[in-house]
């Protein structure tokens, strides 16, 4: 189960975007949140890998 959260951050001359994901954790099986600042092209490889 992922939850996508996408924020767009500009700074000078490049364009970042910080992804949140919710990932299950394998030691307590809780969910987490990972976050991550990077490109807009590369979000959603991102969000898909495990």
């Amino acid at each position: 189960m992922a939850k996508k959260t996408v924020a767009s951050l500009q700074t000078s001359s490049k364009r970042l975007t910080k992804a949140i994901k919710m990932v299950k954790s394998q030691k307590t099986g809780a969910y987490v949140f990972v976050e991550s600042v990077m490109t807009p092209e590369s979000v959603d490889a991102w969000i898909a890998k495990k």
